[in-house]
C-alpha cells in the first residue's frame, strides 16, 4: 500500500478532511463507554437463584482469570440491606475468591455485589441474589454498582482516547522530521504539532492517573482527589504503566528540545548526521517505551501468549504512530509551510515508503492479534469484536484499491517533471523581479518605493494565480489530489474503527463467558466413546415433589457435547417443574461447580446444547430441581467422562 500525497492540496480538500476527521472524532466520543469487562464470572456458591436450606459459611465466586480486588469488593447484602460478610475477600485458589459470611443468618434472599478490576486493567461489576430457607422480599434495589460509568467512565475514556492522539502526533510527527523532512525541524508549524502532542500525552495520563481510583471504585467525581484512593491506583500494574509514561515523557521532553533546538542549527556535515543518528536511536528507545506502557497493562499482557503479544503490541503501536502520525504532519508541513521553506517532493516519496513498511507492519501483527483475540472462526460473526474486525479487514481492502488508483496517478506525474521545473523557473523569476522593484525603489524615494512594493506584490499575486490555475489544471495531478483524500478519509475511519476494537472485550473472551453463562467453559481435546445416561431419584419433600431426572450427555467426551435433562413422575409420565439447573465438579482438579442452566424444550424435557467438558476425569453431575417456589433439592452422581 503506498499513502501518496503530494504539496498540491487545496484548501477546500483539506477543509473536507478536517471536517471528516471531527465527523468521526464526534461519533467515536458520542459512543464512547466504559470499556467491556474482559472477565467473565463463570461460577458462585451458592450459585444464582438456589434456594439452600441452611446458611452458607462463605460465599465464593470464579472468574474467567485472575482479577484485583479490594476490601469493599465482594459484599453481601441481607433482605434490609445490611451487609452481612466479615473480614476481607480472600483467593481461595486460582480465580476463585470468596468472603466469610456471619453466624445465624436467618432466611430470605441475599444480594451478593461484586466490583472488581481484570487483569487487563478494566472493572467488572454485577450482583445476583440466592435464598436462605425460602425466598423473601428484599429492600436491595438495581444490580451493584456499575464499574466505569458515569461521568468519570465517560472522562476516563477520553483520556483514552486523548493518549492515543497525543501519542500518535508526538511519536510520528518526530518520525516524519528525521526520515522523511528534516529541514522541517525548523518549520514553526511541525514544532507546535510534535510539542502539542507530547502535552497532549502528558496531560492525559496525569487525567488518567487521577481518574483510576475513582473509575475502577466509586465512580464518584469527588474521589478523583482521594490521595487514599490515588495511593492505592499505583500500587497497582495500570498505575505503574501510566508512571513509567510520565517518565518516558520527560526524556521526550529533552528529545524534543535537542530535535527543535541543536538540531536545527548544525549545518549539513559529519557532525549533523552523527546527531540525526543519536537522535533516532533515543527516539526510537523512547517512543517504544511509551508504546510499552499500553502494552504491559492492558490486553497483551493476559492471555495467551503475553510473552510474545506484548512486543507484538508495541511493534503495532510504534506502526500506527508512524503512519497516522506522519500523515498527520506531512499533512500540516504542505498547508502550512512558509513559502520559503516548502515541502519537497523527495520528502513525499520518503514518507510514502515509510507508509507502505507501516502498513506491512500493521497487517502482520494484526493478523497475529486477530487470532490471539478472537480464537474461533465462529467469533467473527458470534461476537462484536468479530464484527467489528470484520469490518476493519474492509476499510483495509478498499485502502488498498484507492492506494493502487494513486500509485498510477504517481506514474503519470512522473512523465510531467518539466512543469514543476517550469514553476520553480517562475518562480524564481518572481524573485528577481521584487528584487529589481526594490532595488528601484531605493533610488527614487518612498513614495515610488511603495508604488514599487505594491506593484510587485501585485505581480507576484498574479503570477502565483497562474501557477495555480496551471497546476489545477493538471488532470493527473487533480486525480492523485482527489484519491489521496479519499486514501486520508478512509484511514481515518479505519483508526476510529481500531481504537473502538481495542475497548471492546474480545471475541475469544466472549465465547468463554457466553459458554460459562449456559454451560461451563474450557477448550475442546480428545474425544471419548458413546453417549452417557445417569438416572437419580429426587424427593423436594413438598406436593408434588417425587420423580426421577435423567440426563443425557452426548457423545460425553471432552469439549463440547449435547444434553439432554427429562423428569418424570414416579410412574414414568413426564412433568414439568419451574426450574431445573445441572454443575459439573471435577473435584480431583478442583474445577467448578461449573452451572449449566438447560432450556425448556417440551413437558418434561430440558435440553442445553455446546457443554463444554475442559478435561477428562471423574466428574460430579449435580442436579437441581425446583418443584414450587421453596421446595428444591440437589441430587448428584458421578461419571467418567473422557
Amino acid at each position: 500500500m503506498t499513502l501518496t500525497i503530494t504539496p498540491t492540496g487545496h484548501r477546500g480538500s483539506l477543509r473536507i478532511l478536517v471536517l471528516l476527521l471531527l465527523a468521526v472524532l464526534g461519533a467515536l466520543l458520542a459512543g464512547a463507554g466504559p470499556a467491556s469487562a474482559h472477565a467473565a464470572l463463570t461460577g458462585s456458591d451458592p450459585a444464582q437463584g438456589v434456594v439452600v436450606k441452611q446458611a452458607p459459611a462463605q460465599v465464593s465466586l470464579t472468574f474467567s482469570e485472575k482479577v484485583a480486588m479490594n476490601d469493599d469488593s465482594l459484599r453481601v447484602l441481607d433482605p434490609r440491606g445490611k451487609p452481612v460478610q466479615t473480614g476481607t475477600p480472600a483467593n481461595l485458589s486460582g480465580t476463585t475468591y470468596a468472603v466469610k459470611l456471619r453466624s445465624g443468618l436467618g432466611d430470605g434472599t441475599y444480594t451478593v455485589t461484586y466490583q472488581v478490576v481484570s487483569a487487563d486493567s478494566h472493572p467488572v461489576s454485577g450482583a445476583y441474589t440466592f435464598s436462605i430457607g425460602a425466598p423473601s422480599q428484599t429492600v436491595v434495589s438495581g444490580t451493584g454498582p456499575v464499574a466505569g460509568g458515569g461521568a468519570v467512565g465517560g472522562l476516563y475514556a477520553f483520556g483514552r482516547y486523548a493518549s492515543y492522539a497525543g501519542f500518535i502526533v508526538l511519536a510520528g510527527g518526530a518520525a516524519f522530521v528525521l526520515a522523511c523532512w528534516q529541514r522541517g525541524a525548523g518549520v514553526r508549524a511541525l514544532q507546535r504539532l510534535v510539542v502539542g502532542g507530547w502535552l497532549t500525552l502528558t496531560a492525559a495520563t496525569l487525567w488518567l492517573l487521577l481518574l483510576r481510583g475513582s473509575y475502577t471504585t466509586s465512580g464518584k467525581f469527588a474521589d478523583v482527589f482521594d490521595l487514599g484512593l490515588l495511593g492505592q491506583v499505583l500500587q497497582t500494574k495500570t498505575g505503574a504503566a501510566l508512571v513509567s509514561r510520565l517518565l518516558l515523557l520527560a526524556a521526550a521532553a529533552l528529545f524534543i528540545a535537542v530535535l527543535f533546538g541543536a538540531f536545527t542549527k548544525r549545518e549539513e556535515g559529519p557532525d549533523k548526521r552523527d546527531l540525526t543518528f543519536g537522535l533516532a536511536i533515543g527516539g526510537v528507545v523512547v517512543a517504544a517505551g511509551l508504546a510499552s506502557s499500553w502494552a504491559m497493562a492492558e490486553h497483551a499482557s493476559v492471555g495467551l501468549q503475553p510473552g510474545i503479544a506484548m512486543p507484538v503490541d508495541v511493534v503495532h503501536l510504534l506502526a500506527v504512530a508512524a503512519w497516522l502520525g506522519g500523515l498527520t504532519a506531512l499533512l500540516v508541513a504542505l498547508y502550512r509551510a512558509p513559502a520559503g521553506t516548502p515541502v519537497e517532493s523527495a520528502a513525499v516519496r520518503r514518507f510514502s515508503r515509510l507508509a507502505f513498511g507501516s502498513v506491512v507492519v500493521l497487517i502482520a501483527t494484526g493478523v497475529y492479534q486477530s487470532w490471539r483475540q478472537l480464537g474461533a472462526w465462529s467469533a467473527f460473526t458470534d461476537t462484536r469484536y468479530g464484527q467489528l474486525l470484520l469490518v476493519k479487514i474492509g476499510l483495509v481492502a478498499l485502502l488498498v484499491g484507492i492506494a493502487s488508483i494513486s500509485r498510477r496517478w504517481t506514474g503519470r506525474l512522473a512523465d510531467n517533471a518539466d512543469d514543476t521545473a517550469v514553476v520553480d523557473i517562475d518562480g524564481e523569476a518572481e524573485k528577481e523581479r521584487v528584487t529589481a522593484a526594490k532595488a528601484a525603489g531605493k533610488n527614487t524615494g518612498s513614495a515610488d518605493s511603495r508604488r514599487a512594493a505594491q506593484l510587485a506584490r501585485q505581480r507576484a499575486a498574479m503570477d502565483a494565480a497562474r501557477q495555480k490555475r496551471l497546476r489545477d489544471g493538471d488532470a493527473n495531478r487533480f486525480g492523485l489530489r482527489r484519491t489521496v483524500l479519499a486514501e486520508a478519509g478512509v484511514a481515518v475511519v479505519l483508526l476510529a474503527v481500531t481504537t473502538w476494537l481495542t475497548q471492546t472485550e474480545p471475541g475469544r473472551t466472549e465465547l468463554d463467558a457466553k459458554a460459562a453463562s449456559s454451560s461451563s467453559s474450557g477448550a475442546a481435546t480428545a474425544p471419548s466413546n458413546g453417549a452417557l445416561t445417569l438416572d437419580m431419584p429426587f424427593d423436594t419433600g413438598g406436593a408434588d415433589g417425587k420423580g426421577v431426572v435423567s440426563i443425557d450427555l452426548d457423545p460425553a467426551r471432552v469439549g463440547g457435547n449435547e444434553m439432554h435433562v427429562y423428569v418424570q413422575r414416579p410412574n414414568g409420565r413426564a412433568f414439568d417443574v419451574p426450574e431445573v439447573k445441572v454443575a459439573f465438579t471435577l473435584e480431583a482438579k478442583k474445577i467448578g461447580p461449573l452451572p449449566v442452566t438447560p432450556d425448556h424444550i417440551t413437558t418434561g424435557h430440558w435440553s442445553a446444547s455446546g457443554v463444554q467438558i475442559p478435561m477428562a476425569g471423574d466428574w460430579k453431575i449435580a442436579v437441581t430441581v425446583r418443584t414450587s417456589d421453596i421446595d428444591q433439592v440437589t441430587v448428584s452422581k458421578n461419571a467418567q467422562i473422557g
